[in-house]
């Protein structure tokens, strides 16, 4: 510290750049064991956020499976996930620009196994003995909504497919026993969410492969089912919520069992296909994740003990892929608070622990790094809310005497989702700067419990709001942020959060949405499918409770905004489309306040391209650094600001 040169708060210059954060590294997702084999998604904002599938053999080396001018994506239900599956040595995946599903043989070039159609594909398993591929299918070729359904797709090069499963709303999972006699799938209907009521059914298959009668296992109001696995020995293992907590059960011999009965969260929401807690490592043992008060752990559970073993691992978060293991081993993608996601293999013999692929190549100095704390609020109605804290860190500077820093709320996305304390590049480039961040768990976040979740219900635009305007207040108590340079931000829902934020409430200074939702009557009239009946639970029924969508929406409110905002958008964004960031902007800019409007061309929802990513980035610290009133250590492209 003697060493260290003093300057203000957001002045400090940081190794931490933004084109360090966009390009320094890839995303990990989607593990699958195939044999020895071990495979994962790569994406790659350096390749224009292309998706690679990515193998080690057995023998160690690595290398792309995914040909260029091939893209691993999936858009059912928009934001995708499970977009391909392995069997054998054979790839079979969708492609994002056609979404036909490719097969490929090792070495060879990927070859379509369905049409060019308007159909889209994800959740892939290999029926291996009827020779056919089965998944959920979007069919975009109507009027009105997609229609979704489970398909069989013939590998012979046949054009038929076989519609297995139809008649609701929504798919996911449709699982295969070991065996080939029997499917197990998820379902749900409008207006619920997987997260609220999805339904775990199994059926036997008949001789030519269809269904027989169905069987509704669990799942339903207040009991959302979520991954069904089969054992080797014929069991199905799924989470259900039947306690108010996201458990393991069995089902076996037409009986279901709890498996180990405990306030955790073993299941996550389902927004991607590819979301998992668990693997079937035996049929004595399972590997799985799992959430307590906000910490997430990994654990081995013997099946018929119930015995929960946790692991000692280097890694405080797991992310939303899971765990896959069979024969004594477990693959998965780890972090923490100061490593980056990182695939590795764990021996569950001797405990020796392999890294496979590191998301980041590059090494921060730990002396740029912040470590953050758990901080536990209260908030409205008597409760507390949870969040992580990042203090300003940098070794090369430390601020005047007496000066405390600006705080940058962070509001998540979902809003069902949740944040976690793993390493986060771009969190780091705000903390090594000289700006605090507090990352907000607030009421509607998953990882603590049903009842936790539901404080959200009918009350989306308030309790997120309130949570987060106290935890801005509370930090600012402590003396850990300066009450005057108080800044939020957010992206999608938590781009609402923040824009609600900064209208109804008279907290922050400045804010940055990132795509995020201004109107709310027109998110439920324009999304797609997926989230269409999704703000029913959030807000009320629409067009019924019209009242409340304009109540709670900023873009009819503008007159109590009297704050700078910078918006950040892509052109192509499906799930809130430009027009809500250019609506909120040109009223901004109409009222005479500080106002600025970056639009992304190619950009869908979430920022994929490193050049988006960098721009973005250094967008919003200029922005910053001109409304609350700090120079910046290196130089960065000017943005044009309306009204400063």
């Amino acid at each position: 510290m003697s060493h260290s040169q003093i300057a203000p708060y957001g002045s400090w210059r940081s190794p931490i750049t933004a084109a360090l954060v966009a390009t320094s590294g890839v995303s990990l997702n989607d593990v699958a064991l195939d044999g020895d084999d071990i495979y994962w998604l790569e994406g790659r904002p350096a390749e224009g956020g292309r998706v690679v599938i990515v193998r080690r053999a057995a023998n160690g080396t690595i290398a792309d499976v995914t040909p260029p001018g091939f893209n691993v994506r999936t858009r059912v239900h928009e934001y995708g996930g499970a977009p391909y599956t392995v069997d054998q040595g054979v790839v079979y995946f969708s492609n994002f620009a056609d979404h036909r599903v490719y097969r490929q043989q090792a070495g060879e070039t990927p070859t379509p196994v369905t049409p060019e159609a308007p159909l889209r594909y994800a959740d892939m398993t290999v029926d291996r003995g009827r020779n056919r591929l089965i998944c959920v299918r979007e069919d975009h070729s109507g009027d009105g909504e997609a229609v979704n359904t489970i398909v069989a797709i013939p590998l012979d090069g046949t054009t038929g497919q076989q519609v297995l499963v139809a008649g609701s709303d929504f798919y996911a999972h449709p699982r295969l026993s070991p065996d080939g006699t029997w499917l197990a799938w998820l379902s749900w209907n409008h207006p619920n969410m997987p997260w609220d009521a999805a339904e775990l059914w199994v059926a036997p298959l008949r001789e030519d492969g269809s269904p027989g009668t169905a069987e509704r296992i669990a799942g339903g109001p207040d009991d959302a089912a979520f991954q069904p696995e089969w054992g080797p020995d014929g069991a199905l293992y799924f989470v259900a919520e039947r306690t108010g907590w996201w458990n393991l059960y069995r089902w076996h011999a037409g009986n279901v069992e709890a498996l180990c009965p405990m306030e955790a969260e073993f299941g996550l929401p389902l927004w991607v296909f590819s979301a998992r807690t668990y693997a079937v490592e035996s049929a004595g043992r399972l590997v799985c994740t799992y959430i307590e008060r906000g910490e997430q752990k990994m654990a081995t559970l013997d099946t018929q003990s119930g015995m929960l073993t946790p692991l000692t691992l280097p890694f405080s978060d797991f992310g939303f892929s899971g765990p896959r293991a069979a024969n004594g081993r477990v693959v998965f993608i780890g972090a923490s608070s100061n490593t980056p996601s990182t695939l590795v293999m764990l021996d569950l013999a001797s405990d020796a622990l392999m890294t496979i692929r590191r998301s980041m190549d590059i090494q921060i100095d730990p002396g740029y790094i912040s470590t953050p704390q758990v901080v536990e609020f209260p908030t409205e109605g008597g409760v507390t809310a949870f969040g992580f804290y990042y203090p300003p860190h940098n070794r090369d500077f430390r601020a005047p005497e007496g000066e405390k820093p600006p705080l940058l709320v962070l509001s998540h996305g979902g809003p069902t989702g949740a944040t976690s304390a793993s390493f986060d590049v771009g969190i780091q480039f705000w903390t090594s700067r000289g700006i605090a961040v507090m990352d907000v768990n607030y009421g509607g976040s998953t990882g603590f419990g049903r009842a936790y979740r539901q404080r959200l219900d009918g009350r989306w635009g308030i309790v997120d709001v309130d949570d987060c305007c106290n935890a801005a207040t509370y930090l600012a108590a402590q003396g850990l942020a300066d009450p005057a340079r108080l800044i939020i931000a957010g992206g999608s829902a938590g781009g609402y959060t923040t824009l609600a934020a900064l209208t109804f409430r008279q907290v922050f200074k400045a804010g940055a949405s990132y795509y995020g939702v201004s109107d709310l009557e027109a998110l439920a009239r324009d999304t797609h499918k997926f989230e269409s009946r999704y703000l029913d639970r959030l807000i009320g029924p629409y067009p019924e409770r019209i009242d409340l969508y304009h109540a709670r929406s900023p873009i009819h409110h503008i007159e109590q905004l009297n704050c700078p905002v910078i918006f950040l958008q892509g052109l192509e964004d499906r799930v809130v489309p430009p027009d809500q960031s250019e609506r909120m902007a040109a009223a901004l800019r109409t009222k005479g306040i500080p106002v600025a409007y970056l639009a992304f061309e190619g950009e869908q929802h979430g920022f994929r391209k490193a050049e988006t990513i960098i721009r973005a980035l250094e967008a919003e610290l200029y922005f910053y650094s001109r409304i609350l009133g700090f120079e910046l250590a290196d130089p960065v492209e000017p943005i044009q600001i309306d009204n400063l």
